[in-house]
């Protein structure tokens, strides 16, 4: 009977060590990416170059307004002294500028996100790598970015790998 008792003391044993050592080896982090992307030096030029290609791309939208404006402006003057045919001309040039106006500013969003994910693209994906050699180093099994909606809740024991991975990329701020 000792033999039996002895036997379950020390299956009991094993099981509650590997459980404990499950327990702690199921490390949980999580990071707000958003936090991470806004402290990188290199968002810094990647938005300077992005806000230059909107004020061009704005800066010519407004040139284009200016000529239609002014085209309208010359129109209402002189609409009176044209002929039908000659207003009804006038008329369709404007709305075809009008028109034409219209899709280059919805061609200028789409390459203004088209350049903006170029230019972040690359920071995203060093600090992904960067945080997934964190995870790797430090024996994380998930890493959740809170930035995201998916996220409603993690536990304090849930580690904040925001300053392994600044370390790691080498930022100070």
């Amino acid at each position: 009977m000792s033999r039996i008792i002895k036997s379950l003391m020390a299956i009991t044993l094993f099981f509650c060590a590997f459980s404990a050592e499950a327990q702690t080896t199921l490390k949980f982090g999580h990071i707000n990416g958003q936090e991470l992307l806004m402290a990188m030096p290199e968002r810094d030029s990647a938005e300077k170059k992005l806000q230059s290609y909107g004020k061009d791309l704005s800066d010519q939208i407004e040139q284009l307004q200016v000529e239609l404006n002014n085209k309208y402006q010359t129109y209402l003057q002189k609409r009176a002294t044209f002929t039908e045919a000659i207003r009804e001309a006038r008329e369709k040039e404007l709305t075809d500028m009008q028109q034409r106006i219209q899709e280059f500013e919805a061609t200028a969003q789409q390459d203004y996100q088209r350049v903006q994910g170029e230019l972040m693209r690359p920071l995203m994906e060093k600090a992904d790598a960067a945080i997934k050699k964190v995870a790797k180093d430090n024996g994380f099994l998930y890493v959740f970015d809170i930035s995201v909606a998916g996220v409603v809740y993690f536990s304090e024991q849930s580690v904040d790998i925001l300053p392994l991975v600044k370390t790691e990329l080498k930022i100070t701020k």
